[in-house]
């Protein structure tokens, strides 16, 4: 059974950069610095097979899983003697060797009662063949390098062994689950916070995977512990909301909703009784269950702190705004058509206040207020657009609703100099003299000296450039005069 969770969709209007960053290292690694693992590997089993060590190690071998079988209990490996026994009947050697290569158990084993197991003589050769095979070949592999061994605990591979992978399946399964979850969780919590936790969560599931497997010389590799933190970080961000999930049971698949954090425990569980009963599969459940805990804990911990969740992250994506916002300017024109003013105005007041670069709301609040040009409402929404329409490139527009505003509510609410003196430079940029002759003399009626003198005096330049020396002559005077 599987369960993820779908509650998002990528907008690659922003793409997910740390996710893809991640994926494409993990590709990277796998591709040029594990691709000599295969190389080393095929010169390991030649220089083994040249040293015929399979004679000396393979009875061992045997009597290594049988005794795990009667004294240990583990019952998985009595197909594993079955199955070795079988290749060494067939001839299968290149698979003997490989097997016997690849048990680091085995070769610890070796080492620990090669006095026991091994007379004088054929001790004596197996360390320096053997041993020069494992130092020059077969440690060098990326795993054993890189990988987290618990028997052979560093610190750096709690970061390491996140990049490596154990094949093409094991790579592309993480890769998809990865960018599935990530895209959201970066989304969340920024690409920077997103980052650290991730790398976090990887390593206290190698903390935990090392506690359940101490002693253990078997490598530890892949994202899987950082994806499960993932997982812990997803569910716990949106907490008991209800989110859809997809689930896939043998060939049937589908969709519910549920409350978040419900499915936590429904994953725990899973990897904590697959650790107990699914056998040896070479899935590493306890570092699943501590990625798990550690995700979901460092969210309820740092969730108000470090790791809390960007305020825009549950605002709906795009086209369910889109959505929102037809259906809310519909209202409002719907009121407008009843003649249901004040309504209309507050309800275009409440899309603006969601929609605020909607520059059509401000329009419509512009003209209801010009219905009442007595009232200081329609002075704030004229000077709203007009600084709107400068901001959105549209001089004309700007002019032309100072010009109407002259008209109806300046008598009411005049406009400030700084109003006025705007619309002079707009009106001489776009070199419409009247307009900017008319904001002048508006400009003077406030009083304001300063503002009053740098215009006539930009006036005067302006009108010298036209050749219009009457005019010219006109501001020339007035500077002289103030």
């Amino acid at each position: 059974m599987l369960i993820i969770p779908a509650e998002n969709a990528v907008n690659w209007k922003r793409p997910p950069w740390v996710t893809l960053g991640l994926m494409l290292a993990c590709l990277l690694v796998f591709t040029f610095y594990q691709g000599d693992d295969r190389r080393l590997t095929e010169q390991a089993i030649r220089a083994y097979l040249e040293s015929d060590l399979q004679s000396l190690e393979a009875p061992v071998y045997e009597d290594y899983l049988q005794r795990q079988i009667r004294f240990q209990g583990d019952e998985e490996r009595i197909y594993e003697l079955q199955n070795f026994r079988q290749l060494r009947q067939e001839g299968g050697d290149l698979w003997v060797a490989y097997s016997l290569l690849s048990d680091r158990e085995f070769y610890q084993y070796m080492l620990e009662n090669r006095d026991v197991v091994l007379a004088p003589a054929e001790r004596r050769r197996w360390m320096a063949q053997r041993g020069e095979i494992q130092s020059r070949l077969m440690d060098r592999l990326s795993a054993n390098q890189l990988g987290l061994v618990p028997a052979e605990f560093s610190l750096y591979t709690l970061v390491t062994y996140q990049f490596l992978h154990g094949g093409w399946a094991h790579l592309i399964g993480n890769l998809v689950f990865l960018f599935l979850l990530g895209f959201t969780v970066e989304k969340a919590l920024g690409p920077g916070r997103f980052l650290l936790a991730y790398l976090i969560c990887g390593a206290l599931s190698g903390v935990v995977f090392t506690a359940f497997s101490m002693g253990s010389h078997v490598p530890l590799v892949g994202a899987s512990g950082s994806i499960s933190g993932l997982m812990g970080m997803y569910v716990a961000i949106y907490g008991l909301q209800k989110i859809r999930f997809f689930y896939f049971v043998g060939v049937y698949f589908n969709y519910f909703r549920a409350p978040a954090l419900a499915i936590l425990p429904v994953w725990l569980g899973k990897e904590i009784y697959d650790y107990w009963f699914a056998g040896a599969t070479g899935i590493a459940y306890m570092a699943h269950a501590g990625g798990l805990v550690a995700g979901a804990v460092m969210v309820w911990l740092l969730g108000k702190s470090w790791l809390q969740v960007k305020e825009e992250f549950f605002e709906p994506e795009e086209d369910e705004q889109d959505e929102r916002f037809t259906t809310g300017y519909s209202q409002a024109m719907a009121s407008l058509g009843r003649m249901e003013f004040d309504l209309a105005r507050r309800q275009f007041e409440a899309l603006r206040e969601h929609y605020p670069d909607r520059t059509v709301l401000l329009e419509h609040l512009y003209q209801l207020a010009k219905l009442r040009p007595d009232l200081p409402q329609y002075r704030q929404r004229a000077r709203e657009l007009m600084n709107e329409s400068l901001n959105r490139r549209r001089p004309e527009q700007m002019i032309q609703i100072w010009q109407e505003y002259l008209g109806k509510g300046e008598s009411h609410q005049p406009l400030s100099a700084e109003d006025h003196n705007r619309v002079l430079f707009t009106s001489l940029k776009q070199h419409d003299l009247k307009a900017a002759e008319k904001a002048f003399e508006r400009l003077r009626s406030t009083g304001d000296e300063l503002l009053t003198v740098e215009a006539c005096r930009l006036l005067a330049d302006e009108f010298e450039k036209h050749q219009m020396t009457p005019k010219a002559r006109h501001y020339r005077q007035l500077l002289q005069r103030s």
